[in-house]
């Protein structure tokens, strides 16, 4: 995305003019520069119902030579306005964008600014929320439309421009990495293999200089790797385990481990899912697309702070080598599992992704996934469940979150739970112990297997999709946790030096 920074009193040709418009409009620095801009015809508009709503979009044509447009954003009463809403409100105006086909943008920074909220805020805002907003998957469509708009913004501020522009970039850079990670949502599983998502990870490395390892069927083989190798006995597709590190200081010392669920298809195995719950399967790669949406952040901003991310890949189908109930299996780390259920799979592939991570060094944990339909049951479609080891590690990761706004609740973790895990006759731990704290299980299960390394499990389950469009995107994947992971690291960074 290209940005440009002026005054608000210099000429400026944008296809559309993107204004912030309050109860106190009047009172907003640059106001003046404003209703010159637009010849006095500003009071006009106000005084014939221009909507100060939250969140109402008015549009109008300009009138002038340099602009076509002008957009107004309803913001309600200044001293309530918060980050969250005035990035969603970016969101929608970046719809609006999308659909006017808007290539150059200005935006009035001064307009949206408030008590709370600095200039560096709003441009940080504007460009994260427009272009999440504007984001279209168009997939394999003949002569379909891709892109997102607006290419080219211009922000129009008294405040100082390269910290401005400095903000704008970094909104665009998280804005960019989350529609990334949307689009791998998005794709069919035929198309987004096991195979494919490593060579689109391999693609990652060369553009960021990140070391790369991508083991395959035969080296899971010689590493003991069971668990995931035994998701991938059903499938004629290969798995794939992938690592990348960015490594911010020549000895790796003390690395952050981000671990991605990357299942490209789950059809449950021998324990089917039924045909209404196995559509949209081809998204329970969510977490593998959040850990790789991160490291694209990563690699852009290049915090000082050493990460490896773990995706553990395959897709989970029936055939007559599948794994079955009963099997037992043994996973990288030694211990036994006794399969009680082969939709439990998650879970499976995370036990030797984590194993891996910590043969790897990785000093603290963070594994994300579309694990459980319990989280849903227990939180609704748009919370993401969390559980830790660790109380300082998840209230600095929450921390992130709250700065992301990317809502994350924690849930319980006790010896009970511990216990019905390891409950069985034949093996170390049983994969499913029921449905009642379906969601404490499935994590926990992956928990048994990271020991005393600080750890935080996030289940996106019912985050990591959208049914339906909202402010900041359409239905479909939504790219939830990039934002905030990377953020985690951002702040780990700075607490470290």
């Amino acid at each position: 995305m290209n940005i440009e920074v002026l005054t608000d009193q210099q000429d400026c040709q944008a296809d559309v003019l993107i204004v912030g418009l309050s109860r106190q409009a009047a009172e907003t620095t640059g106001w003046g520069n404003i209703e010159k801009r637009f010849e006095g015809r500003l009071n006009g508009w106000i005084e014939n119902g221009l909507s100060d709503e939250v969140k109402a979009l008015t549009e109008y044509p300009a009138l002038t030579g340099e602009i076509s447009r002008v957009l107004f954003i309803g913001l309600g009463e200044r001293k309530e306005l918060t980050e969250d809403t005035l990035r969603t409100a970016f969101g929608l105006a970046g719809q609006h964008l999308k659909k006017k086909k808007a290539v150059r943008a200005a935006i009035h920074i001064d307009s949206f600014t408030s008590e709370t909220i600095t200039a560096d805020n709003v441009a940080y805002l504007a460009t994260e929320g427009i272009r999440m907003g504007s984001y279209q998957y168009s997939g394999l469509k003949t002569n379909a439309e891709e892109g997102v708009f607006p290419e080219e913004a211009v922000l129009l501020t008294s405040a100082d421009a390269e910290e401005t522009a400095a903000a704008a970039l970094i909104g665009s850079v998280f804005a960019d990495a989350v529609n990334e990670a949307r689009t791998l949502v998005n794709m069919p599983a035929n198309v987004l293999t096991a195979v494919r998502m490593a060579a689109y990870a391999e693609e990652l490395a060369d553009e960021y200089g990140f070391e790369t390892e991508i083991l395959g069927k035969q080296e899971m083989e010689e590493r003991g790797m069971g668990a995931i190798l035994a998701v991938n006995q059903g499938s004629v597709e290969e798995p794939r385990l992938i690592v990348l590190k960015y490594k911010a200081t020549e000895d790796f010392s003390d690395p952050l481990a981000l671990v991605g669920k990357g299942i490209t298809f789950d059809t449950g195995g021998y324990s089917l899912k039924p045909k209404d719950g196995i559509v949209g399967m081809k998204g329970d790669m969510g977490g593998a697309a959040a850990v790789l949406g991160a490291m694209r952040i990563i690699g852009e901003l290049k915090p000082k702070k050493n990460v490896m991310a773990v995706i553990a890949s395959t897709d989970n189908m029936v055939s007559g080598n599948a794994f079955k109930p009963d099997d037992v299996i043994t996973s990288l780390s030694g211990k036994t599992i006794e399969i009680l259920n082969t939709d439990a799979e998650g879970r499976l592939v995370l036990a030797d992704a984590v194993t891996y991570a910590k043969q790897l060094g990785a000093s603290r944990i963070v594994n994300v996934a579309t694990l459980t339909g319990g989280v849903i049951v227990a939180l609704g479609m748009d919370k993401t469940g969390a559980l830790t080891n660790d109380e300082a590690f998840f209230e600095t990761f929450l921390e992130a979150a709250v700065e992301t706004d990317e809502f994350v609740w924690r849930l319980p973790l006790t010896e009970n739970d511990r216990k019905r895990l390891r409950k069985s006759d034949v093996a170390d731990l049983n994969n499913s112990p029921g449905r009642d704290g379906h969601m404490i299980f499935g994590g926990g299960f992956v928990g048994e297997f990271v020991g005393d390394t600080p750890w935080i499990h996030l289940d996106i389950a019912g985050t990591s999709n959208a049914a339906s469009a909202h402010d900041l995107g359409p239905k479909g994947g939504t790219g939830v946790m990039v934002r905030t992971l990377a953020m985690l690291v951002e702040q780990l960074a700075e607490t470290e030096e």
